[in-house]
């Protein structure tokens, strides 16, 4: 049982380390202030970083199912987080329309970022 928790928290603890390290990325990598535009209620910032979010943890969770180490889970996510900066680079030309706040355009590039994220979960597995 004891074996359990610490495996249990090796997992979780390292997970929402790389989800930190892959939400501080992608914000770097977006030509716009997520947060600062977040903070001023542009909701379709918040689209767009809730899909790249999930997008990203989706193949994490399917890495901590199938992967059988720390370290393999680790390279799956860095491998995850190149895909999702892909999906951005390959949707940029949506960027400025996402800092005015169109919803139609974070709402397209968000469902990019979850449709290869769950793409790039399910590759994971085979």
């Amino acid at each position: 049982m004891i074996n359990a928790i610490v495996a249990f928290i090796e997992y979780l603890g390292t997970a929402v380390v790389l989800l930190g390290l892959f939400v501080y990325i992608y914000a770097r990598a977006t030509p716009y202030k997520d947060f600062a535009l977040i903070a001023h209620d542009n909701v379709a910032v918040a689209v767009t970083l809730a899909g790249a979010v999930l997008g990203f943890t989706l193949p994490l969770v399917a890495a901590i199912y199938f992967t059988h180490s720390l370290l393999e889970m680790i390279v799956w996510a860095a491998i995850t987080c190149v895909v999702q900066l892909g999906v951005l680079l390959a949707l940029r030309s949506q960027a400025k329309r996402i800092e005015e706040g169109h919803i139609a355009s974070a709402v397209m590039v968000a469902s990019f970022s979850i449709a290869v994220g769950l793409l790039n979960a399910v590759s994971i597995s085979s």
